[in-house]
């Protein structure tokens, strides 16, 4: 059996960009002019976010937004999956 990890751990952002923390440590980054809900929305409704169970994406609930890990690091979908045991 795989263990199964959690991938996101939390988020936040700056004027200009979301950051991503991954449970190894690792924080990667992505403009924020690639989710324009998340653009607009006030620094309330950023910080009102779900990560789900598994750290594979993260909810921003008031924006409607959903963005996956997988995207964040250019990978497949799969690959995440695999690496927190969901496949």
């Amino acid at each position: 059996m795989v263990a199964r990890r959690r991938l996101a751990t939390s988020g936040r952002f700056d004027d200009r960009r979301l950051y991503v923390k991954l449970a190894s440590g690792v924080e990667v980054s992505a403009p924020l002019t690639d989710f324009p809900r998340l653009l607009n929305a006030s620094e309330a409704e950023r910080r009102d976010y779900r990560i789900e169970e598994r750290g594979t994406g993260i909810h921003w609930p008031q924006v409607d937004e959903d963005i996956g890990v997988a995207g964040l690091l250019g990978l497949p979908e799969q690959v995440v999956e695999d690496a927190v045991g969901l496949r």
